[in-house]
């Protein structure tokens, strides 16, 4: 449940960020990191579509260099962009000014207001610097469907068992990932949408 659902200390270490919206709401808020990728972005693309779903996906600058062509699909689609850096940069690792250019060269092409660490980690200077300038969006669940150690089915239960309103719920558009994600997604959709939740994106 650790790294489903952050904890609250881990919640404080960053009490400016978002980690969950109107927990009054029935809603939830659809994230995908890492994209966009040919391998796994169109079959994202897709799914929403015949849901009717819209979504957010945090983007890395570097592959939006080398496949404009799905980054404009994806806005044409409808869906929000929020920043990943330009290579998918770990904060601890990286002077303020390293880890800022780095997510400035990525919104050079994302043109976002929104902004999430790679990792969900920052260090406490690019965290305030970075707010300065973003929303910086987290999480209120990981389904983990990146893991090696998960099954397709382990992570629709993850979706299921963590989910509640106002969840912004994170999945993964990577090569990672698309296995899990072709029977997972279009589920956790459906039960989604069974359980009365609306689909939300970040204003």
């Amino acid at each position: 449940m650790f790294i489903e659902q952050p904890s609250i200390w881990l919640r404080w270490l960053y009490p400016r960020a978002t980690w969950r919206m109107d927990r009054h709401e029935k809603s939830v808020y659809l994230t995908f990191d890492d994209g966009p990728i040919p391998e796994a972005t169109p079959f994202i693309l897709d799914t929403l579509a015949n849901f009717g779903v819209h979504a957010t996906f945090f983007m890395v600058g570097d592959n939006v260099r080398k496949h404009p062509d799905l980054y404009r699909k994806v806005v044409a689609a409808g869906h929000r962009i929020g920043n990943h850096t330009f290579n998918h940069m770990g904060g601890f690792r990286h002077t303020v000014a390293t880890y800022n250019a780095n997510a400035q060269k990525a919104d050079e092409l994302l043109h976002t207001n929104l902004f999430r660490p790679p990792h969900g980690w920052m260090r406490p200077d690019q965290y305030f610097w970075l707010g300065r300038r973003y929303r910086i969006v987290m999480w209120d669940l990981v389904t983990r469907d990146y893991s090696k150690w998960m099954t397709a089915e382990e992570v629709l239960n993850n979706v299921k068992r963590y989910t509640r309103n106002g969840s912004i719920i994170t999945f993964h558009d990577s090569l990672r990932s698309i296995d899990k994600l072709h029977y997972a997604l279009p589920e956790a959709i459906k039960w989604l949408k069974e359980q009365g939740y609306e689909f939300k994106t970040f204003d």
